[in-house]
């Protein structure tokens, strides 16, 4: 037998759900832990799929919300679009939206939703765009400015800036991920 298979035949749920909760083994703060939880459940009541694209949080709400039980029938994945070149690439985004407004603003943000809507089966989006740090980006965002969006099939999409300030690079994805949680949700309950 493999150390892989042994590895697999011990880890059980319940170690899966200590993990969630014990902060050695979870990277994640358990209000983050929770907050995607409760978004996953309530994906599974209302039978939504879930895509995300990221920017400044580089696929960490998608790795949060992976930690949910159930994910993996209700979360599709997501989209890290780092760049204004992969923002066009991957999901979509004009160059000449991104060329006048800037990578961290509502229109990118909602481009990015609809965009990973459109590319994916998923039912619901969300996407982050900001300025994580420790400096400011190429178009002048300062610190801390963020931009979230979400966009449902059949629904009006919904958004949320924010400029949390120079709290640092892991407290505005902190925050960023938490704003994106509550605005998931309350789309998904919409």
């Amino acid at each position: 037998m493999s150390i892989a298979t042994k590895t697999n035949k011990t880890q059980g749920d319940g170690e899966a759900a200590r993990a969630r909760d014990d902060p050695q083994k979870c990277m994640f703060a358990a209000a983050l832990v929770e907050a995607a939880t409760e978004v996953m459940a309530l994906a599974k009541h209302k039978r939504l799929t879930i895509v995300t694209a990221e920017s400044c949080t580089s696929g960490l709400l998608a790795t949060v919300l992976s930690e949910a039980p159930g994910a993996a029938e209700w979360l599709h994945g997501g989209f890290v679009t780092y760049t204004k070149q992969n923002k066009t690439v991957a999901l979509g985004v004009p160059a000449e939206l991104l060329a006048a407004k800037g990578a961290v603003c509502r229109e990118v943000a909602l481009a990015m939703a609809e965009g990973a809507l459109a590319r994916s089966p998923a039912e619901i989006a969300v996407a982050i765009t900001g300025v994580a740090g420790p400096s400011p980006d190429e178009d002048g965002n300062p610190d801390g400015r963020v931009c979230i969006a979400v966009a449902r099939r059949r629904l009006p999409a919904g958004h949320l800036e924010r400029d949390y300030g120079d709290i640092g690079r892991e407290a505005v994805r902190q925050r960023a991920m938490a704003d994106a949680l509550a605005l998931l949700r309350r789309a998904a309950q919409s």
